[in-house]
């Protein structure tokens, strides 16, 4: 099953921005902390209501929006 089901999006839970399984934890935040240098350790420590695939949710998430075709004008 793909991990990108754990990614709602309510448009009453942060403005209607993807989250974590309808949890006030944006997929853009858990991005931002990986960037930072966080590990995944790192995040589920300081985020104990999470767990290790919803960080693997949000990358794949974050890799899905990215994957599209760019069309060019004949």
């Amino acid at each position: 099953m793909e991990q990108v089901a754990r990614i709602t999006v309510d448009p009453n839970i942060c403005g209607g921005r993807p989250c974590i399984r309808g949890l006030r934890v944006r997929v853009k935040d858990v991005l931002e902390m990986l960037a930072s240098g966080m590990t995944k350790e790192d995040i589920l420590r300081d985020f104990p209501y999470l767990e290790a695939d919803d960080i693997s949710a949000s990358l794949e998430y974050a890799a899905k929006q990215v994957d599209h075709p760019i069309l060019q004008a004949a």
